[in-house]
């Protein structure tokens, strides 16, 4: 009823048109305007192309254009041919392009994108991953070195909060673990991706299981340009190596479009874990831990686009990702008394052999109603996952006796998901769009483990080990929203969003504890922006947004089923898991579309938080699991600046500070804990010539936060000196990373009765090449556009 009334509201106010110009002024460097330049204006969202020239003053004029991403590109005989990147959004554009001269005669055409790398679009913030990616392996690493982005040792990401971001990759939720979304991650070749979308304070018409905000990956498809394609390799050496191999092709013709990507990649990393935890008052553990994780990823993505007309799109995409890991770990454990006396000594021995394999497939259809956007789009998407852990693990005893503990374990797990959803797009007179859809996801997931301990030669099962799981999950939700210009230049967003929850559980092994959840939840939404003021014919415009989110328990931490780590530590699920909610509260600016400030507070209740505690039945050892404790306030500030792309010299730089307040119950005794923490990130590119360029990208972390464990100050520093050869179409790219070797992370935990202290260093300081070779973007021999262009 509020929306229906917000609607009427906006409706009744005096309308406009939806039409729009950019204006084009092409000059040479030394502002001279060129006359006859060839310039060409492709539509992003729908691949519609325009052409013009520019007359006497070097002005090309597109009139009657809609709101939304346009790609320029221009060309001019003996010039360097520039393309840009500009969002029409309520007002006419102009912008001034400067051609550089062309040093030889042009054969064909060298495009050089002048995009910047972060841009902000109403609610959410463009990423251009192109400059990171000639400096990374594969996509998880340029998510680790993308401005503002954190991830973490284990995979998650962090936006703002200490939340974990939620992964989308072309727009649709992973539900899955931390560590699987991550070897997706890692199996994606660095040059598959279009863009980074990044949603802090996504609107209703996303899912509402999106705390931490939302990092969505853009894989490249099919391009509406001819025949082209590329091959990439790759490596880098740390203590051990990694390496990657990979190729694209893509053929499109007037109605359809094909593509195939396909990249193998083999990584070898080594960690170091040194712990202390007090045990009693008078004794303490040490650990002293090394694991090494080699292992093999594969992905392969194919997919099809067809027009049938001018307004509708049909498409088809399938992935697949495949993955096989080994890790063996060697931990020496030392039980001593206060005095150094000690009291015990092991080694433990762990190793596991994983396989995981992934298909997914989607098939969408999109139909534009009218010329101004307005649209009706529909997904139908399935997924499968396999996975499958072998473990072998022993303790050998030195002291204060002699023996030998050992045991395997097989756990298998299956999932399927199934998505059927249809969005609603309605660009409405007086300046009204409407935004309305409905989401079905249903999930299937069961996990099957058995553990046996080594004695007199054969097998015994282990039944404290040994577990059967199987998790249902139905998720039906309906969203509603509209957005207006209104008097005043502002521009407000209104809607709701309703999410039916139904979650079932089934532990059969080795005993029943089963759970059943069924509720229904809305989420409010409210988004309101204006200009602020116009500094150097550039606008600054301010934000306010207001958003209700839920944070649901996967299957992975509600599956009670124990992963033994060594016989002090072992990790397990909390099937008595509930939901979390969080009220967000945030203002930002932005300057040139660019974000540069935001101040935001987090109210969230029933917090669920990675715990540590002593197990109740063996005081020397821990449990790891998830558990409800309390509720947080969390109040951030980020700021950003940076020089854009275009010159000689660009950077991005940018510092956040986060405040965290809890208050509830840890291990059954009261928790009232505050901490607060600073991040610095930056990247900068510099243009050492024509055709080389040398970047620089890292963070800075001060008194860290992850759960509850505290972390000492780390960061890392990266660089990479990029080579383009032949016209272009060689890249050679030279990168280290962490060249400091600063990325060690010192850890103290001191919650309910547990206080451990320690370091962790993974394998990160690396160095290595990537060469990437693009074999032509071929003429089309049909074409007859004078107007067009070509790339040899």
């Amino acid at each position: 009823m509020r929306l229906m009334i917000l609607f009427f509201l906006f409706y009744s106010i005096e309308g406009f048109s939806q039409e729009y110009s950019i204006e084009l002024v092409v000059q040479s460097k030394g502002k001279e305007s060129l006359i006859g330049a060839n310039v060409r204006l492709l539509h992003i969202p729908d691949s519609a192309e325009t052409y013009s020239t520019t007359d006497a003053d070097g002005a090309a004029l597109f009139n009657r254009l809609k709101p939304g991403r346009y790609s320029v590109v221009v060309t001019y005989v003996g010039y360097r041919n520039e393309e840009a990147e500009i969002l029409l959004k309520t007002e006419n554009v102009r912008r001034v392009i400067v051609l550089e001269e062309e040093a030889v005669a042009l054969e064909g055409v060298t495009v050089t994108a002048r995009r910047p790398l972060i841009t902000q679009e109403d609610d959410k913030m463009i990423i251009d991953p192109q400059p990171i990616a000639n400096t990374s392996t594969n996509t998880l690493e340029i998510l680790e070195k993308t401005p503002g982005l954190f991830v973490d040792q284990d995979g998650n990401i962090y936006l703002t909060s200490a939340t974990p971001a939620v992964v989308y990759i072309n727009g649709r939720e992973q539900r899955m673990g931390a560590q699987d979304i991550a070897g997706i991650l890692r199996s994606l070749p660095p040059d598959n991706i279009q863009r980074i979308e990044v949603l802090r304070t996504p609107s209703t018409k996303y899912d509402a299981a999106s705390s931490g905000g939302i990092v969505n990956v853009v894989l490249k498809k099919g391009v509406k340009l001819g025949r082209s394609g590329a091959v990439s390799m790759g490596m880098n050496q740390g203590v051990y190596g990694n390496r990657f191999a990979g190729f694209n092709v893509n053929d499109s013709g007037e109605k359809t479009t094909y593509y195939l990507r396909a990249n193998l990649s083999q990584s070898d990393v080594v960690e170091d874990l040194t712990s202390v935890r007090y045990v009693t008052a008078d004794s303490l553990l040490r650990q002293e831990a090394r694991t090494r994780r080699p292992g093999d990823q594969g992905f392969v993505g194919a997919g099809v686009s067809l027009d049938p007309n001018e307004r509708l799109n049909l498409s088809y995409d399938a992935r697949f990702n495949a993955s096989h890991s080994k890790s063996a770990s060697q931990n020496l454990n030392l039980l001593e008394t206060t005095e150094n006396i000690r009291l015990s000594e092991n080694d433990n021995t762990t190793q596991n052999n994983s396989r995981f394999f992934s298909i997914q497939q989607d098939l969408g259809m999109q139909l534009k109603l009218d010329t101004i956007d307005s649209e009706w789009e529909n997904k139908v998407s399935y997924s499968y996952n396999s996975g499958s852990n072998a473990q072998e693990y022993s303790s050998a005893f030195r002291t204060p006796f002699s023996a030998l503990i050992e045991g395997q374990g097989d756990n298998a797990q299956t999932r399927h998901f199934l998505l059927v959803q249809s969005d609603l797009t309605l660009q409405l007179p007086r300046r009204v769009k409407v935004e309305t859809g409905l989401k079905s996801t249903y999930q299937h997931y069961d996990s099957q483990a058995d553990y046996f301990l080594r004695a007199g030669g054969g097998l015994i099962g282990d039944p404290s080990r040994t577990n059967a799981f199987r998790y249902r999950e139905t998720i039906h939700a309906a969203y509603a929203q509209a957005s207006k210009t209104l008097p005043g230049n502002f521009t407000l967003k209104a809607g709701t969003r309703m999410e039916y929850t139904h979650m079932k559980g089934n532990q059969t092994i080795p005993s029943d504890t089963s759970f059943l959840i069924k509720r229904a939840d809305f989420f409010p939404y409210v988004y309101l922006s204006r200009p602020v003021i116009e500094i150097a014919k550039f606008e600054l415009r301010g934000f306010l947004i207001y958003r209700r989110t839920i944070n649901r328990p996967g299957y992975q931490s509600l599956n009670p089923y124990i992963r033994y780590v060594d016989q002090y530590l072992y990790e397990t699920g909390n099937p008595g898991l509930q939901p979390q909610f969080t009220d967000n509260f945030e203002a930002n600016l932005s300057y040139n579309d660019m974000p540069i400030l935001a101040v935001g507070r987090n109210y969230t209740s029933n917090i669920f938080s990675q715990v540590v505690y002593q197990d109740p039945a063996q005081e020397n050892v821990l449990v790891r699991t998830q558990d409800n404790v309390g509720k947080n306030v969390e109040t951030y500030f980020r700021i950003t600046g940076a020089i854009p792309p275009g010159g000689k010299y660009f950077f991005v730089v940018g510092a956040q500070y986060n405040y965290n307040e809890y208050d509830g119950r840890y291990e059954n005794q009261p928790l009232s804990f505050a901490r607060g923490s600073w991040r610095f990130f930056t990247y900068h590119q510099l243009n050492l010539t024509k055709t080389t360029k040398l970047t620089a990208n890292g963070f800075l972390l001060l008194k860290g936060q992850q759960n509850f464990y505290e972390l000492d100050h780390f960061g890392q520093l990266s660089l990479g000196l990029n080579q383009s050869l032949l016209k272009s179409k060689l890249q050679i790219t030279l990168n280290a990373t962490d060249v400091l070797r600063t990325m060690a992370t010192r850890f103290t935990l001191n919650q309910g009765g547990v206080f451990t202290i320690g370091d962790r260093y993974s394998d990160n300081q690396r160095f290595g090449v990537n060469l990437r070779y693009q074999f032509g973007l071929r003429k089309k021999e049909e074409s007859r556009d004078p107007a067009s262009f070509d790339v040899e």
